[in-house]
């Protein structure tokens, strides 16, 4: 007998899902975007990760394009974009709150301010209002992806236990501790 004979005799094959279901078939283009990185990033990471990467932009931006205001907002929008899709689920409410502040370290290469610290400070407040069209679209976009991410995360653990009490297994809450580490609550024993 010929080792592939033993491995296809004993290999099974067991379908998921329900019987007589279709199997479901991913579009080209959403099996290209699983390939790309999923990192999951910290809340610090998150504003970390957009700061820098506006700051790097706007300084390209500054050498390459001479400070082009419309290049720096349409580079936002991809940059909050991927910040609120790589924060980790538990942060998720840092994404809205970090993108701007990467905007406003992005515009300060770009605001062309002299003068000293004054100058500088005057123009960086006059580019955030002058383009506070891009400011706002950039954090809608962040905040519009955590939200969808925060909703779907929700629904995934309300399934869960929903399964787990169809199982008959019983639901353990757990409880974090001043880390912000989720333990299993451990059933109190009758006292005597």
């Amino acid at each position: 007998m010929s080792p592939q004979a033993t491995i296809g005799e004993t290999a099974a094959v067991y379908r998921v899902g329900a019987p007589g279901a279709r199997p479901r078939t991913v579009p080209p283009a959403v099996a290209a975007l699983r390939r790309f990185p999923n990192p999951r990033l910290t809340g610090i990471g998150a504003g970390l990760f957009a700061a820098v990467t506006m700051f790097v932009l706007a300084c390209l931006d500054r050498l390459l394009l001479d400070s082009s205001e419309t290049v720096f907002g349409l580079l936002f929008l991809p940059v909050s974009a991927l910040t609120a899709l790589w924060v980790r689920p538990a942060d998720l409410v840092t994404a809205p709150i970090s993108v701007p502040i990467a905007f406003a370290v992005g515009v300060i290469p770009i605001s062309g301010g002299g003068g000293g610290l004054g100058g500088q400070t005057m123009a960086v407040v006059t580019a955030l209002a002058v383009h506070a069209g891009w400011l706002y679209g950039g954090t809608l976009v962040a905040g519009l992806i955590a939200s969808v991410r925060k909703v779907r995360h929700m629904r995934q653990r309300h399934l869960l236990r929903v399964a787990q009490a169809a199982r008959g297994v019983p639901g353990e809450r757990g409880v974090q501790n001043e880390r912000g580490v989720q333990s299993a609550r451990r059933p109190q024993q009758p006292q005597p």
